[in-house]
């Protein structure tokens, strides 16, 4: 069975008569009629009478027509579905991010991808940047939103934010009463940083500044995450870092851990946030996802200062 036969069989069934369903299909008649025998043949039963004066369904053909149509339908839908992924609108796209971009960059996206791909859904996912790249590189997520500028040739990026850096110390720690210090100061703190493999980015953001203003940082203990930080530096004389806006999170958290942000000044380390995907891998819904992100910018962080608030890039 033939879908070229279905169609004839149904422009038959509509025009009930051979010339004008032939004329409508652009075919010639005997070619119909040979299309209509072949079907019979197929399903085994006549699903036309005709005469010299009529024709007509058989009561098989009156039966077998819905189900043509429906058979029919479903092709078309089958083709439309694989058109609409090929367009990249529709299937669903793992995104990876970390707290800044799931508060400044990402609701802003999905409620754009909602508007005009309504289609597609999005699987967000938290995660640090080490792991992020870790992701992509292994084809778990098809986009990251990360800390810095991936150095892995097959990931391309895009700046969205630029977000300061801060410091972190507990409410004992002669900081403590400060609303920011020389960057140079932490020549003579000890000092608690994120592990390299979950933040590179910042841990090299960190050690860099502070090998260009001339001494090397103090570590004397390395974490996995922020509230880790949050802990170490409320029962320990150590500074540790964070971005501006997960201070504004750990510092206010009602867990009774309430670590106290300082600004670093003279320089201020800043952070930037990319968007990362893989260039090596063709696939239509991440270019159009991308397409959502470049229309939803530029991006900003509520509750930063103008000067140290970014946009996108």
């Amino acid at each position: 069975m033939e879908l070229r036969h279905l169609h004839s069989f149904l422009a038959i069934s509509e025009e009930l008569h051979f010339g004008r369903a032939a004329q409508r299909l652009h075919l010639a008649q005997p070619s119909l009629s040979q299309q209509l025998q072949r079907l019979e043949q197929s399903v085994g039963v006549q699903l036309v009478a005709r005469s010299s004066h009529e024709v007509r369904l058989t009561p098989a053909g009156e039966a077998f027509c819905p189900e043509a149509r429906a058979v029919l339908a479903q092709v078309e839908k089958a083709g439309e579905a694989a058109r609409q992924a090929a367009a990249g609108r529709t299937g669903t796209v793992r995104v990876g991010y970390n707290y800044p971009a799931g508060q400044g960059v990402l609701p802003r996206v999905l409620a754009r991808v909602h508007a005009e791909l309504p289609e597609v859904v999005v699987t967000p996912r938290e995660m640090r940047t080490g792991p992020q790249i870790r992701a992509l590189l292994d084809g778990d997520i098809d986009v990251g939103m990360i800390y810095g500028r991936p150095t892995d040739a097959s990931l391309g990026h895009r700046r969205l934010l630029r977000l300061p850096l801060v410091a972190l110390v507990g409410e004992r720690h002669p900081w403590a009463s400060l609303a920011q210090v020389p960057f140079a100061e932490l020549a003579h703190q000890q000092c608690l940083l994120f592990r390299r493999e979950q933040s590179p980015a910042m841990y090299d953001l960190i050690t860099h500044t502070a090998q260009a203003a001339g001494f090397t940082l103090d570590v004397v203990d390395q974490v996995e995450d922020p509230v880790a930080t949050s802990i170490v530096v409320s029962t320990r004389n150590v500074v540790g870092f964070c971005s501006a806006p997960r201070a504004a999170s750990v510092c206010s958290s009602a867990t009774g851990i309430r670590p106290v942000a300082l600004s670093l000044v003279d320089p201020t380390p800043v952070l930037e946030l990319h968007v990362v995907w893989r260039v090596d891998v063709d696939n239509a819904l991440v270019e159009e996802f991308l397409r959502c992100v470049q229309a939803a910018g530029p991006f900003g962080m509520p509750g930063l200062p103008r000067e140290a608030r970014a946009v996108g890039a």
